[in-house]
């Protein structure tokens, strides 16, 4: 996996070759009339730092090293130095409204560098297509062609699957008989689907891979009318000062298949056009939610809609805290509230491995 820059570098609008700006979303991306797409971050600056890129090191730092594997799909590995046979293995896909984001940036590192450690399990985070270059499904096609990976390198199929040295390493470390999904925003949806599809294809299919748990973490399910929480509640998070509404609303337009709504079931597997609950096979789940998040109210409903489809849920709520606020190193850094709620989340995705 390369350490991927932050945005294409790419004319301004109106520059060489007459280009201009056909959408956009404040702050994050722009699509030009040519079908590209500038990811130049625009937004606040004090969120740069979080979006820098986090080179890989074979050398152990505060517990672990950290290995890029490139291939379809392109793994970064985390790995604790923790001995003593096999570890579980949580397979990241990362958020950013299926539009933006790299699993090299320095927000994701620093959570999930230390939830490897403190687990302690191997962290394979995946590098996932984004729209508008392309659109749903193709994430959830991604989810599953890493498992497929992962399952490969496992049992040293295709020949040279291990000639990479940091296959050999994952291979050794992993125990893809407990392989635990985890998403943040976005890639907390697609939990929901990879977990589904996985399930579907029968346990025979993957063996000796399975999934033993979902850890979709602040997810972002809407639907077509807002909830109270998406009215009500104010945002203090650093990468959603601006209009968060219209952020997810014209990421997921992007995102979603060609003429769906927000009932989609990729954003509302709980809805009317999506396959009742009680017919979608799920491994146990623990659903994190936060209290100041926008999409509050849609994660709870997600969460009853499981129980009464006699799912094996848990629900953690994060008292006063807002979207992805874990993400945010300076403030579980600096912060007492935001560092106490991220070891709650760390401690209760460990209790859940540690149960399952």
């Amino acid at each position: 996996m390369a350490n991927a820059p932050l945005a294409e570098t790419l004319p301004q609008a109106g520059a060489a070759g007459g280009r201009k700006v056909v959408n956009e979303v404040s702050g994050w991306l722009r699509v030009l009339d040519d079908g590209t797409v500038d990811r130049t971050w625009t937004g606040p600056p004090e969120a740069l730092p979080l979006m820098q890129p986090v080179p890989p090191y074979a050398a152990p730092r505060d517990g672990h090293t950290l290995h890029d594997l490139p291939g379809e799909p392109g793994f970064r590995v985390y790995l604790p130095e923790a001995g003593g046979g096999r570890l579980p293995v949580i397979v990241h896909l990362h958020g950013g409204g299926f539009c933006v984001s790299h699993p090299s940036w320095l927000m994701y590192h620093h959570f999930y560098s230390r939830l490897s450690c403190t687990v302690p399990a191997v962290v394979v985070s995946v590098e996932l297509p984004l729209a508008p270059e392309h659109r749903l499904p193709a994430h959830v096609e991604t989810g599953v062609a890493a498992l497929r990976r992962l399952r490969s390198i496992a049992l040293a199929e295709n020949g040279g699957a291990l000639d990479d040295p940091a296959a050999k390493l994952l291979r050794e470390a992993a125990d893809v008989s407990r392989v635990f999904l985890i998403g943040d925003s976005s890639g907390a949806n697609l939990v929901h689907f990879v977990a589904a599809r996985v399930s579907q294809h029968g346990a025979g299919t993957w063996a000796p891979l399975r999934v033993a748990g979902g850890i979709p973490i602040h997810p972002g399910f809407v639907r077509a009318t807002r909830s109270r929480s998406e009215l009500e509640v104010r945002s203090d998070s650093v990468f959603f000062t601006l209009d968060m509404l219209d952020m997810l609303d014209k990421f997921n337009a992007m995102a979603l298949p060609v003429g769906a709504t927000k009932e989609h079931p990729f954003t509302c597997p709980m809805g009317p056009q999506a396959p009742p609950l009680e017919s979608v096979p799920l491994p146990p789940m623990l659903v994190a939610v936060g209290e100041n998040d926008l999409v509050r109210d849609r994660n709870l409903e997600y969460c009853d809609a499981l129980r009464a489809a006699g799912m094996d849920v848990e629900v953690l709520l994060s008292r006063g805290m807002s979207h992805a606020f874990y993400l945010n190193k300076f403030a579980v850094d600096m912060d007492p509230s935001t560092g106490e709620r991220t070891q709650e989340l760390i401690d209760a995705i460990t209790s859940f491995v540690a149960r399952n």
